[in-house]
């Protein structure tokens, strides 16, 4: 056998998706297996959509686990603009949330995953609205980007150009989905990435439509011209059917509420070929899938041929000769895009084979730059294969060689001690390190635009010996702990500041002139931190005192400084920041932790920044009752203008509990999510009928847990204000909530954000009065985005209005007008 050494120079976009945070899976012989057929396809397939959640998870399970292609969805956005119903984070950490569903879909359905640089502003009616907020170039070009980059033989749109995906967002990926087709095969077309990756000419795109499109006028779907696949196999070496497994692929966006059953039997779904090769026949219609569709392939596939015929499920490690040849054949293809690929299924065929586990893990979770880490070092090789490690790279620290053989089921253990580099870049996820715009995330890298996530902060590469062949293994180095509970958990190591300052309030509101203490929490990232706490503040606001020293002994000690906030006189906006001054040096991050049982722990270091408002308020009532929905922030504003909030979600509903409250507000899509509503919704009627207020803030119309959310008729439908600009009509100008205790002007509905409203009512009883009136441009006006109606010696308030997104803004005239409709008979 010939000496062959091959460095680690597998492009991470063929890499398959894992967390870097989560306990590596060992394939059993099962799995083993359906990798080894898979080693055997060459095709390519992508996904183009606009948003986690768009894909087909059916579609995309199939075409991985039955026909092996190397699928993949690209996102056009991460969702940061959607609703969140684990918890209360919204935008860019929602954004996240979903990025790592996505990735968990991925890893269950057997995809890839890619993202462009558009932000997921809101909702969008019209293409159109949706290509004045997003780069239209710049979002095109990362499309020919992740087509030169993945290479597919086959693209599938899963929306019309034409509408009727009914969302701007939709219709503009499957419009750029169909321009980069061709472009991605124009060398002049975005040189960058044509010379960092070739051209790429994909044989054709389809459309993934839905029988909803193709119904005749009595209703009846009609497949004529259609080209017709069934999802609905079974694969035993699984043990599941792919409907199945694309239920729990789907069941991965739990921030939407998707949850979804696997099914059995037949699953057909239907694709409309669009541009290329308009067969109707196969989707992969006279497209080599084989080794004969690179030149010297055959050699390669003759060797995973013999490892296929070789392949005994209790002995693996017989078929690794067969593998150690079929790689280096591979080394001889002039096709980098294949080579790389496969030779990385390869290797993991390899390791899986063996038994091999590789793990390099820390002392802590969080370092900063020139911290001394301890690394605790485990390699083994669990078969009768001669094997050694040869050598272990500390990725940028060091790497030291090893020379040992791996004996079966004996590990080598061993500690190391590192130092690292000062200037490390800090573990913020690359698409909000720098600020971008409304439309767009900016990312300076190019190098890193379409991937799903930063990679590992700490890596390291276990080089095998095996025979003559050398294989290096990049793992990301991570933190082990034992939860007494969950028992071995793992989590990425975070690169972070030596200091962070946690503002406790994102928005500050401050009502007629009042003075307000604010509190910054200071975290020290290492042993003996001093240093000097400030405040940078806008024009016109003083804080008493101007700085507190602070002193940390410990890693992870806490401290709260308080500052005493004083607004100017006049109404007022601005933004302050908490610097902390260690040895000469500001550090202005924040330390957001989002931790979900269904995602890897996630750590942002946002500026430590807040906003501050003054305006001018009254309000009357005090006691609110908050009955929780999908998750909002709405308790914590309101707090901020004084109300007492009592979240009332754990607490049986009854008319003695909710007497003693001013009002009740229910969050949003309570309707949807407290199964509980449909009995105590009669409460709440009967406490409005007594003399109180209830608010009820947006549902949809889908999954009402009872349709008698109102005391009078009233029906949701899915009409929305998604322009936040839309003005804002007064139907009725001497309505309570528009004169006491405010008087509302149309300055208050200035500077909302990301759109005005959603999933307004469209009928509803003589007794509601219709407040409020707008629309996106050219639509008809709408007219239930605040209804209010007299019930008894109470009243009912329903709003679609968007609240949630208002109110933790700090948009003053939400407050002002919010503060009308708690106040309302008072």
């Amino acid at each position: 056998m010939n000496f062959t050494r091959l460095s680690f120079v597998i492009l991470v976009s063929f890499l398959p998706f894992f967390s870097y945070s989560q306990k590596p899976q060992q394939a059993n012989s099962a799995e083993i297996l359906h990798k080894l057929e898979q080693l055997n396809v060459l095709g390519s397939v992508l996904y183009v959509a606009a948003h986690p959640d768009d894909e087909n998870t059916r579609l995309i399970t199939y075409l991985a686990n039955e026909k092996h292609y190397n699928t993949a969805y690209l996102s056009a956005t991460r969702g940061d603009g959607g609703q969140n119903l684990v918890g209360s984070e919204i935008r860019e950490s929602l954004g996240v949330i979903r990025t790592q569903e996505l990735l968990a879909a991925r890893r269950i359905d057997g995809g890839q995953q890619y993202f462009s640089r558009a932000n997921d502003f809101g909702y969008s009616k019209k293409p159109e609205e949706t290509f004045n907020i997003w780069n239209r170039e710049e979002v095109l070009s990362d499309f020919v980007r992740v087509y030169r980059k993945h290479k597919p033989d086959v693209i599938v749109t899963r929306f019309p150009e034409d509408g009727r995906g009914g969302h701007g967002h939709h219709t503009a990926s499957a419009i750029l989905a169909r321009e980069a087709f061709a472009l991605a095969a124009d060398p002049t077309a975005f040189p960058e990435s044509a010379d960092k990756y070739g051209v790429w000419q994909a044989k054709r795109l389809v459309f993934n439509t839905h029988p909803y499109f193709f119904r005749d006028e009595n209703g009846v779907f009609d497949p004529t011209g259609l080209l017709a696949i069934d999802l609905g196999g079974y694969n035993p070496l699984l043990g599941q059917s792919y409907t199945e497994i694309a239920a729990e692929s789907r069941s991965c966006h739990k921030s939407q509420g998707f949850g979804t059953t696997g099914s059995r039997g037949e699953s057909m779904e239907y694709l409309i070929p669009v541009l290329g090769d308009t067969s109707t026949t196969e989707l992969f219609n006279e497209i080599t899938t084989t080794w004969a569709r690179i030149k010297g392939g055959h050699k390669v596939g003759y060797h995973v041929d013999k490892a296929l015929m070789n392949y005994d499920p209790t002995q693996p490690e017989i078929i690794i000769p067969d593998l150690i040849k079929a790689y280096n054949e591979l080394q001889k293809i002039d096709n980098p895009y294949w080579k790389e690929l496969k030779q990385h299924e390869i290797k993991e065929l390899i390791k899986e084979c063996a038994g091999l586990y590789m793990e390099a893990k820390t002392d802590a979770e969080v370092y900063v730059p020139g911290d001394s880490i301890k690394l605790s070092i485990e390699a083994i090789n669990r078969s009768q294969l001669e094997v050694s490690l040869s050598a272990i790279d500390v990725v940028g620290i060091q790497t030291f060689k090893v020379g040992q053989r791996l004996y079966d089921n004996r590990p080598l253990n061993m500690d190391k001690n590192y130092q690292l580099k000062e200037g490390m870049d800090y573990s913020q996820p690359y698409w909000l390190k720098d600020k971008g715009t409304l439309g767009m995330y900016r990312v300076d890298d190019v190098n890193l635009i379409g991937k799903p996530e930063n990679d590992p902060a700490l890596q390291s590469v276990f080089t095998i010996q095996i025979g003559e062949t050398y294989l290096d293994y990049k793992l990301p180095i991570v933190y082990k702990r034992n939860d007494p509970v969950e028992g071995e958990v793992y989590d990425p190591v975070v690169i972070a500041p030596p200091v962070f300052t946690n503002i406790q309030d994102k928005v500050l509101v401050f009502a007629n002139g009042a003075e307000k203490e604010v509190s910054i929490k200071v975290i020290s990232g290492r042993d003996g931190l001093q240093g000097e706490l400030t405040l940078d503040l806008p024009e016109g606001w003083k804080s008493k005192p101007k700085a507190h020293k602070f002193s940390l002994d410990a890693k992870g000690q806490e401290a709260v400084y308080k500052f005493l906030l004083t607004p100017p006189s006049q109404q007022s906006e601005g933004e302050i920041t908490a610097v902390a001054t260690v040895e000469g040096k500001g550090y202005s991050y924040q330390l957001e932790t989002i931790s979900y049982d269904h995602i890897p722990k996630q750590t942002l270091l946002p500026t430590a920044t807040a906003k501050v408002v003054k305006i001018d308020l009254k309000k009357k009532g005090q006691k609110i009752a908050y009955i929780e929905g999908a998750g909002d922030d709405i308790p914590a504003s309101l707090r901020q203008i004084g109300y007492q909030v009592d979240v009332v979600n754990d607490q049986s509903i009854s008319v003695d509990l909710l007497t003693k409250y001013d009002a009740v507000i229910l969050g949003i899509r309570a309707f949807n999510t407290r199964n509980n509503l449909k009995f105590e919704n009669k409460d709440l009627m009967t406490y409005v009928k007594n003399g109180g207020t209830v608010i009820v803030q947006y549902n949809t119309s889908h999954r009402l847990v009872t349709e008698e959310i109102a005391p009078y008729p009233l029906k949701l439908s899915r009409d929305r204000v998604s322009v936040e600009e839309a003005e804002i009509r007064v139907l009725i100008p001497s309505h309570p909530v528009l004169n006491t205790p405010n008087q509302i002007s149309a300055a208050d509905f200035d500077n909302w954000t990301q759109e005005r409203g959603l999933y307004f009512p469209n009928e509803w009883d003589d007794k509601f009065d219709a407040v409020l009136s707008s629309n996106d441009p050219g639509e008809d006006p709408r007219n239930g985005g605040l209804l209010v109606a007299k019930y008894g010696k109470g009243y009912y308030i329903y709003t679609g209005y968007s609240w949630f997104r208002q109110l933790p803004a700090g948009v003053p005239g939400a407050y002002r007008i919010y503060t009308n409709l708690i106040s309302i008979g008072k």
